[in-house]
This record gives structure tokens, sequence and C-alpha cells, in this order.
């Protein structure tokens, strides 16, 4: 990268000495403005083209942002094209399409990429993309199991690449004020989290035996995780619910938002012990073949505790909103979700209520434009990988503890599992030769 823009800056150098009207001559405005910014042009793309990517359309988009979408590319070929039409309408240049990200990493004059594929490639996809020299911005869950979560974090000390994990609420304006005020005091000593989701996830269809879709690379699609023979539907978002294989669940898919946010407040890291209650509980008749409903404590040193009440398929708001956080301190609570906070003393008082900016972004944009800075090196990440993937194992430890049916215990300073049984589920067994190595 620095080679390349020496070589900008000696052609900028060049074009300024014959620029007429400020353009130089026989380029057009837009050309001009092309090579005069491109010595702080970022390069990106994306890999995995399903529900997120339109999160990130406003920080691409944005001139002032200074950067390039040089890939898409996902698996499937009508999302790429779904993509490139959307992209089409925001963006000057045209990017790329392409299904294999070993091609896009190919290209050295990429900076960064993207990942927002499938759970199941996001820790191999990091590494892959570390090793051919790319920044990450790395979507949630950052593993599929706790090995994962070791080695994405030891992959980026290795390669000394940025990683920034896409827990984006940590740059939301208003939750990382009330965070500040609570590790401030607002509510005196914070002992206890509760953070929770409820959905209305429908009903499934049955995962059976189909014919790959027109338009599918199934065998890419799978990538780090063994082969097996396609199921209906597996490949448009059901992989979140069908099985181990791809998916981690929902505490995976969306509880890593607020156990972050629980985590964060209460200033704590790896727990002593775990403990879950989950079943399917709706449509019992369906494809889905995980839990819909959780219950997790994960109880840590000094008496703290984090508690998660996940349900997927019942909107019933037990705390009166969709999503959010409980902080109970020692003289008052707090309470935090994507769009305001709220503090109250002890007797139940709301002393204060924030809002959150106007718009509808969820914190994606900022996170992405620190990520940009910190690449530039004029700003410190905002959820390096290391603190991520500490979040990210409590996911982790949860799936662990459903899937053996028992409750488990860590070690606080080293994250490790003592139970034999949990120990088998450290891991996961991978396609020979897809092996994520740190």
């Amino acid at each position: 990268m620095e080679k390349r823009r020496d070589f900008i800056r000696k052609v900028t150098s060049g074009a300024a000495g014959i620029a007429i009207g400020g353009v130089a001559a026989g380029m057009s405005p837009r050309s001009y403005s092309r090579i005069i910014g491109a010595n702080d042009r970022l390069n990106i793309a994306i890999i995995g083209l399903g529900r997120r990517y339109p999160q990130y359309a406003e920080a691409i988009s944005k001139k002032e942002n200074n950067v390039e979408l040089v890939y898409l590319c996902d698996v499937m070929k009508s999302q790429r094209e779904k993509a490139l039409a959307a992209f089409a309408k925001l963006i000057d240049n045209k990017p790329v399409l392409e299904n294999d990200i070993r091609k896009v990493l190919s290209d050295k004059k990429l900076d960064a990429i993207f990942n927002a594929a499938p759970d199941h490639w996001h820790t191999p996809g990091a590494c892959m993309s570390l090793e051919a020299g790319k920044h990450v911005y790395l979507e949630k869950p950052c593993s599929h199991n706790p090995h994962e979560a070791k080695v994405v974090v030891a992959c980026q000390r290795k390669y000394n690449k940025l990683i920034q994990m896409g827990n984006q609420y940590r740059s939301v304006p208003h939750i990382r004020e009330i965070i500040n005020e609570i590790h401030n005091g607002v509510i005196g000593k914070a002992y206890k989290a509760v953070s929770f989701l409820s959905g209305n996830r429908g009903e499934l269809p049955l995962p059976v035996k189909a014919p790959v879709p027109e338009g599918l690379d199934w065998d890419l699609f799978q990538g780090p995780s063994p082969r097996t023979e396609y199921l209906h539907l597996t490949w448009d978002y059901n992989w979140h619910w069908y099985g181990w294989n791809y998916g981690t669940a929902e505490i995976g898919n969306n509880g890593i938002h607020e156990l972050d946010i629980a985590r964060w407040a209460l200033q704590v890291e790896y727990p002593e012990f775990v403990e879950v209650e989950a079943e399917k509980r709706h449509f019992i008749n369906d494809g889905w073949t995980m839990y819909d409903t959780m219950d997790a404590t994960f109880k840590f040193s000094d008496k703290k505790i984090i508690k998660w009440d996940g349900k997927s398929r019942t909107g019933y708001r037990t705390y009166c909103t969709p999503r959010g956080t409980i902080i109970y301190g020692s003289e008052g609570t707090a309470y935090i979700d994507p769009f305001l906070y709220r503090i109250f003393d002890l007797g139940g008082k709301m002393l204060t209520e924030k809002n959150k900016i106007t718009g509808s972004d969820d914190g994606t944009t900022i996170h992405m434009i620190n990520f940009f800075n910190a690449i530039r090196g004029k700003e410190e990440l905002t959820s390096p990988i290391e603190t991520g993937a500490i979040s990210n194992v409590l996911t982790n430890y949860a799936n662990i503890s459903y899937r053996i049916g028992k409750s488990i215990e860590v070690d606080s300073d080293t994250g490790r599992i003592s139970n034999r049984e949990a120990m088998k589920l450290w891991t996961r067994e991978y396609e020979p030769g897809w092996e994520p190595k740190g």
C-alpha cells in the first residue's frame, strides 16, 4: 500500500504542474479527483451479500470517507447481481462481481474486506484475509466456537492487520455515553445485567433434500464445514437454524450485541460458571432444529452476573421493548437499548432519559468510519477483535452448555472450560484443508 501511495504522490505532483483551471489537461474533473484522492483511498470488498450489506451503503457512498468498493463477492449469483444494482444507485464505479473469496484476496491493491458471510465463514475468512495482507471488518459472531475466538485473535497479532468486530452498538453515541456514566458511578456499583430479545420468527420449512439452486456454488458455501447434501433453502438465511454446521443460533446471531453491552457495563471478562435452560418451544414440527428459547446465566468474579433472556419466536415484550439490557447497580438502575437509555433511582423513579440521534442507522456507519480512520492511523478501533472475541465467547459457552445439557465451569483467567464433555465442543470438525490457523 505504501508503494502505491508513493507512486500516486509522484503522479499527482506531475499532474499538478499541468493543471488548467484546477483540472489536469486532458482529464475529466472526475478522473482528476480520483487521482488526487488516491493516496488516501481505501479499496474494499464485501464478502457475503445477504441481509447485512445494505447497512454498509452509507459509509461506502460518502465521498469524504474516500473508499472504493472494488469487489462484491457471494457464492450466489443472484445475490451478487442484486447488490450490484443497489450500489449502482450510490457509487460511481462498477465493482467486480466474484463468487470466490480467494480470487478477491489475490488482488494486492485491495486494502480491506467486510466479512458478512455466514457464521461458519467468519473466523476462517478473516484468517485468510489477514494472511493476504488485508484489514478486516468482521461481522458478529466473530467465532463459531471458542477455539476460533482464540485463533482469530492470534491471527490478527501474527499478521499485524486490524480487525474491527461488527458489534456496532459500541459506536452508538447514546450507548457510549451511558456506559461511561455507569463506569463513573451513576448507579453506584454495577453488579448485574439482564440482556433480552423478544423476536417474532415464524414457522420454518423442513430441511428436506433438494437440488442445488441455480447460481449457487454449494461447495464454496460450505467452505470450512464438512461436505453434506444440499437441503431446501439452506443458503437463504435458514442456515441459521438448520443445525450447527453453519449457524450459532439466536444468541450468536443477535444476543452477542446485548451481551457485549452487559459485559462492557459490568467491566468483566471471562465468567466462572455458565448455566443454561433452552429448548425448542414453538412450531414443534417445523424445520427449526435447535432451541428457540433460552435462559442463560453467566457468573463472574466479584459476585457479578449476566443473564440472557432470548425468545426467538414469541413477540411478548417481557421488558416492554423488543431488545435491550438492564444494568442493576447499588444505587440505581440503567436501561439501554438501540434507541435510548434511561437512568432510575433505587425507588424506580426515572431520573434521566436520552434518545438516540435521529436516523435509522444502527451504528454501523459510525463503526465503519472508525474502521477506515483506524486503518489510516487517525483513530483507535472502537471494537478491536481481542475485546469483541471475549464477548463473543459468552455465546459459544451458552451454546455448548445447551448442547451437552449441563452447566459448565470456566477458568476466568484463560477462558478454558474444565468439563471434559464440554471441551469436545471447544472446536468443530472442519473440511480438510480449511482449518483456520493462528
